[in-house]
């Protein structure tokens, strides 16, 4: 298994798979911290980038104060597929840092989920929701310490694995 950029990293699953193949993907993170009133989970968009996952933030927002106060916490990302038999996990662990908004990085982002055209992008979400020029847009970035993968693609197959395909 060529894991890149993870070669340092421990990836301690039984079937474990090359984390760029979710890292790439538009999926849905949870960016999972903890704080006084206990543990808590944040979906979020994000960017793996200069080998960091980057994740929108705003500077009065819940998930900044927290990790503000404390710094520690994982980033869970599923790649669930029935149909096809797929479901790949893949965990990072760390220590946050909070980092001034970059405009040109939140548009690289953005163009992950919504296209490479800026110009179909919804111009109301665009200015009301991800506020990119917005001075108090803060990101999120994790320099994963630990990461590990696991590919639990046999649960329609039984021990064969479903993905990745023999095609």
């Amino acid at each position: 298994m060529d894991t890149g950029a993870f070669s340092h990293l421990d990836c301690a699953m039984e079937y474990t798979f090359d984390p760029h193949a979710l890292l790439s993907e538009p999926l849905m993170a949870n960016l999972c911290t903890s704080g006084n009133e206990g543990p808590r989970n944040a979906p979020v968009w994000f960017l793996w980038e200069d080998e960091a996952i980057w994740m929108l933030g705003s500077k009065n927002g819940s998930s900044v104060s927290r990790l503000k106060a404390d710094p520690r916490c994982a980033v869970e990302i599923v790649h669930f597929d029935n149909e096809a038999g797929i479901l790949l996990h893949l965990g990072l662990r760390g220590r946050a840092s909070i980092e001034q908004m970059n405009a040109m990085r939140f548009r690289r982002l953005l163009a992950k989920y919504l296209g490479p055209d800026e110009g179909c992008w919804n111009p109301w979400f665009i200015q009301n929701v991800a506020a990119i020029d917005d001075q108090d847009g803060r990101m999120v970035k994790l320099t994963p310490a630990t990461t590990y993968t696991n590919n639990v693609s046999y649960f329609r197959t039984g021990p064969a694995l479903a993905w990745p395909s023999e095609e």
